[in-house]
């Protein structure tokens, strides 16, 4: 957040560096330093007070929900319904895998509030406080990634919000959803390669010390090459971390680059958990070694934010229009 709003006005690269450190430990640790949604600097008027300056203090919490049981990587195919009664918007529909919602003061909802001429929906975002009458919050799934905090699902039954809970403007909610999304996925990207430094310095530590037919693991090449290949990737993904989230700073926002550095910073921390566990063997897997939980949380990386399907996809698009296609 800006500094002039009260944030620390940290730039892209800063904050891909913290969030690498944060990386190395958990999203329990991540969520008691998290930072309020870029999205709430589309705040405006009365909401500026009642929103985004205390979010930023820290007074009050957020979370986001855009995620429906029908509607995942396609949000424009989302249910939930908004739909405007005099002064007022009636909201209906559902909504699952909402992180923080058990803990959340208020919720940025996005819902479908007209269509295209294709019956695709036009998406707007509204600020929708818990306790909200029609707005019920129930414990969601048991998820076998991130256990550190909790995922929610949020039902809206005749759910009423005076039409100045819309955050931006009406059917603008997939480009502030957009805006948002580059953030996370650099902060994805960034997690990825901290938890693979972290496990790529537990595996090398125990392939330099662990003793097997009368000699240290890593002097076998069926060791040492895994070390490795994990080292090149990990190095490759942080490069690519970091030059996304400097263009960035540039001011040259690239959904491509950006999903480049997704991408291959999750699969990469797929293959490096995966690796690590492998030259720890059966103890890898134990819970007395944080590896296995690492390798479970890393699963999770290659799906929310939007897909390794979406983010070739995001690639490949662009690569694609630069020449005309």
């Amino acid at each position: 957040m800006p500094a002039a709003l009260g944030g620390g006005g940290l730039d892209h690269v800063t904050m891909v560096l913290v969030d690498k450190e944060l990386g190395k430990t958990s999203y329990g640790l991540h969520y008691l330093v998290a930072r309020p949604s870029n999205i709430l600097q589309e705040c405006t008027g009365a909401q500026v007070e009642e929103y985004l300056l205390p979010t930023i203090r820290g007074e009050r919490v957020e979370c986001l929900a855009m995620s429906e049981p029908d509607a995942g990587s396609d949000l424009r195919s989302m249910k939930c319904r908004a739909v405007r009664d005099g002064d007022e918007y009636v909201i209906n529909g559902s909504k699952h895998f909402i992180s923080h919602a058990d803990v959340a003061d208020y919720v940025i909802l996005f819902a479908a509030t007209s269509q295209d001429e294709n019956g695709r929906g036009q998406i707007t975002s509204f600020l929708v406080d818990m306790g909200t009458s029609g707005f019920d919050v129930s414990p969601g799934y048991r998820s076998v990634s991130h256990r550190g905090y909790n995922n929610s699902i949020l039902s809206f039954d005749d759910c009423r919000v005076p039409a100045t809970a819309i955050l931006g403007e009406e059917g603008r909610g997939f480009e502030v959803a957009n805006r948002w999304l580059g953030s996370t996925r650099l902060q994805v990207a960034a997690t990825c390669v901290g938890r693979a430094e972290r496990a790529l310095s537990l595996a090398t530590e125990w392939a330099a010390t662990r003793t097997q037919f009368g000699q240290k693991i890593g002097k076998f090449q069926g060791v040492s090459f895994k070390l490795a290949d994990m080292s090149t990737r990990l190095a490759a993904a942080e490069l690519l971390t970091l030059r996304a989230a400097w263009s960035v700073d540039q001011g040259n926002h690239d959904d491509a680059e950006i999903a480049q550095a997704n991408l291959y910073a999750s699969e990469m921390l797929a293959f490096v958990t995966d690796e690590a566990i492998q030259v720890f063997g059966g103890m890898g897997l134990m819970d007395e070694l944080p590896l296995e939980r690492m390798w479970r949380d890393a699963r999770v990386e290659r799906i929310w934010d939007g897909t390794s399907e979406i983010q070739r996809h995001i690639i490949s698009r662009a690569m694609l229009r630069r020449h005309g296609g």
